[in-house]
């Protein structure tokens, strides 16, 4: 097989940068924008945030339980009808009762996050104690700070769901955009360079052509 026959992936990693570069102003607005929207969401209502976010968790519950149910009757003939038709109902019942009752939804969805983080801490902290593999203080600072975060958020409980959602989604979406902002500055540094003229020194010397010839 010919060497240069093989696909460099410098070149084609690079190729691809300058393909985005023309984009580059995109992603920075783009990644301005959720920053925007993130320090918003923490600094004018988390409250509201949280309402909404549950709403528009349940109208895509909502959806989605409606397509599992639509292409439940379509394939009706076979084996996974009544699985996906149950999931389907499922999704719209959460999805409904998500929308109607948007403070109750968030409640149970802190109360679930607050579990999610007291377990997840624990067992980082229980692995890290009994196997000290290679950082393991780092695994250990993240076991106790979820830990803790789990603890205040279930201490706080019910009022912490009105704005413990709100607040995440607020953080989310400034490290989202600040990730594009990233993005767009790396790929606007990336300008295609001039080709490189061909060495003198690589044309062939006359055969039998001496230094002192």
């Amino acid at each position: 097989m010919n060497p240069q026959a093989q696909a460099d992936p410098l070149n084609q990693r690079y190729e691809e940068c300058l393909r985005l570069h023309k984009c580059w102003l995109w992603f920075l607005l783009l990644g301005i924008a959720l920053i925007l929207l993130g320090v918003v969401a923490l600094g004018y209502s988390m409250i509201l945030t949280t309402i909404t976010t549950v709403l528009v968790f349940g109208i895509l519950l909502l959806a989605g339980g409606v397509v599992q149910i639509v292409n439940a009757f379509l394939g009706r003939n076979w084996g996974g009808f009544f699985l996906h038709l149950l999931a389907g109902v499922l999704h719209v019942i959460l999805g409904v009762l998500m929308i109607e009752h948007p403070l109750r939804a968030a409640e149970v969805l802190t109360l679930m996050q607050a579990v999610a983080f007291l377990v997840g801490g624990s067992l980082r902290i229980i692995v890290v104690l009994t196997e000290r593999f290679s950082a393991w203080p780092w695994v250990l600072l993240n076991g106790v700070v979820t830990l803790l975060l789990g603890i205040s958020i279930w201490r706080q409980w019910p009022e912490s769901s009105l704005w413990v959602i709100g607040l995440f989604v607020g953080i989310d979406l400034i490290f989202n955009g600040w990730s594009w902002v990233m993005l767009g500055l790396a790929v606007r540094a990336i300008l295609p360079g001039p080709q490189e003229p061909a060495s003198p020194v690589s044309r062939a010397a006359p055969a039998g052509a001496g230094p002192g010839q």
